[in-house]
């Protein structure tokens, strides 16, 4: 039997974006288990404040050049690369310059929640998985970090349910803090359609608020991580209505507590971890 698949799908990691606390847990993690025996991949958004030159990404030839389609649009897709050599690990960053070249990553100089950042969200996840399958890897499982991968387990769930690459693969959201306030806007749930969708797919977005994107992702999630200490109550509530798997907040040595938690996941031995 071969390696556990595992595919980190993140806005945020150190030490190329330190935002919140999601950047160190997606820093360290993944090379926890990697350490254990899993084979890693991790994705992530080239945002413009990610020092090139500094960190020493290039751009993968025969991943770029597809385009996402986004309200009739077509955006095109550039796939960068930069390893962490202590930990001979790989990130794939996900590049288009009209989305991501910017100084400030969600908010502009002001302080302003950037007005396309629905489009910002829906081009990362399409493209995220558009990236995998262009990879020829298909993953076991794909653990989701934060409200802008929010999207990626509806699409696994609807529009990539019998694609081979990703037919098998179980789903985990990790959950966090609020970051931000209002909404992704009124049509997000449409421009979050992908071909071969009907609005019902994504019909648990219309919602796109910070809980609104937490709880569509729960809903199409096959477990749950509470990622912080400080989840909002009301995403904590609907957790406990899912009667799904749930991996309490609590980082123990050598993240033992996620290599389990990955294990049963993957043999379908699904319970709640408390």
């Amino acid at each position: 039997m071969g390696k556990t698949k595992l595919l980190f799908i993140t806005h945020e990691m150190s030490p190329f974006l330190e935002l919140t606390a999601i950047s160190k847990i997606t820093r360290t993690l993944p090379q926890a288990m990697q350490e254990k025996g899993f084979e890693i991949r991790i994705l992530m958004p080239r945002f413009g404040n990610i020092n090139e030159r500094r960190n020493r990404l290039h751009e993968v030839i025969r991943l770029s050049g597809m385009n996402i389609i986004i309200d009739e649009t077509d955006n095109p897709l550039i796939i960068k690369v930069a390893s962490i050599p202590s930990a001979r690990m790989q990130v794939y960053f996900l590049d288009n310059e009209d989305y991501f070249h910017r100084k400030y990553v969600f908010n502009d100089a002001k302080g302003k929640f950037y007005g396309d950042n629905d489009e910002r969200a829906v081009f990362f996840c399409k493209g995220a998985l558009e990236t995998v399958k262009k990879l020829g890897w298909s993953p076991d499982i794909v653990h989701c970090h934060g409200w802008m991968s929010a999207l990626v387990p509806a699409y696994l769930k609807t529009n990539y349910k019998d694609d081979p690459t990703f037919k098998d693969a179980k789903v985990v959201y990790s959950i966090y803090e609020n970051t931000f306030t209002g909404s992704l806007g009124d049509g997000f749930a449409k421009k979050a359609l992908a071909k071969g969708m009907d609005e019902k797919d994504t019909a648990s977005y219309a919602d796109a608020t910070h809980n609104g994107l937490n709880k569509a992702a729960i809903e199409y999630s096959d477990a749950i991580v509470l990622g912080a200490e400080n989840v909002d109550e009301e995403v904590l509530n609907f957790v406990k209505k899912q009667e799904k798997p749930v991996l309490e907040h609590a980082l123990t040595a050598d993240f033992e507590n996620y290599y389990n938690f990955y294990q049963e996941i993957a043999t379908d031995e699904l319970v709640s971890v408390a």
